[in-house]
């Protein structure tokens, strides 16, 4: 297996994956074994649109089920709140302005699981991400997009 950037979670994001994922592995797991069971009882498999119905189900549910496992096996828990502002860290909520534009993005520095409604997430590891972390407020840092190289200033750190 390729070496993997960890995923950053803030502790209530860990919680909620982790309860999908043993949701995910009990109840539906047992859902879709009576569909595909009850598919079966109808009769020929080749033409049953229940019994294929279920198995794209079930592969499409494991498939999230290892996604999950692989996602909280070396997931770095992070409490943004209880370090220091001052810096962009794993969890930050940070507010960048791109030189040239008036408009403020507001954006989470972590994984695409947070859901931060009205708010863009930028991965740690993406250009931007290694970019932003450990600066201040007030700095403007520069990362190479694949359109060139950027300019972005740190209007605030936090919400």
């Amino acid at each position: 297996m390729p070496d993997r950037e960890p995923t950053h979670l803030s502790k209530e994001a860990h919680q909620r994956l982790q309860a999908e994922r043993d949701d995910l592995v009990t109840r539906g797991r047992i859902e879709i074994s009576q569909a595909i069971e009850a598919a079966r009882a109808l009769g020929d498999l080749s033409e049953n649109g229940d019994y294929h119905a279920a198995k794209d189900a079930q592969g499409k549910m494991e498939s999230r089920i290892r996604q999950l496992e692989a996602m909280l096996f070396d997931a770095i828990v992070v409490d943004a709140t209880s370090s220091s502002s001052d810096v962009v860290i794993a969890g930050s909520i940070v507010c960048i302005r791109y030189d040239g534009d008036d408009d403020i993005e507001r954006c989470l520095v972590g994984s695409i699981e947070e859901r931060v409604e009205g708010t863009t997430v930028v991965s740690p590891a993406s250009p931007l991400g290694k970019a932003l972390l450990g600066k201040s407020q007030g700095e403007i840092v520069t990362y190479e997009a694949p359109g060139g190289i950027l300019k972005v200033e740190i209007v605030t750190i936090g919400d």
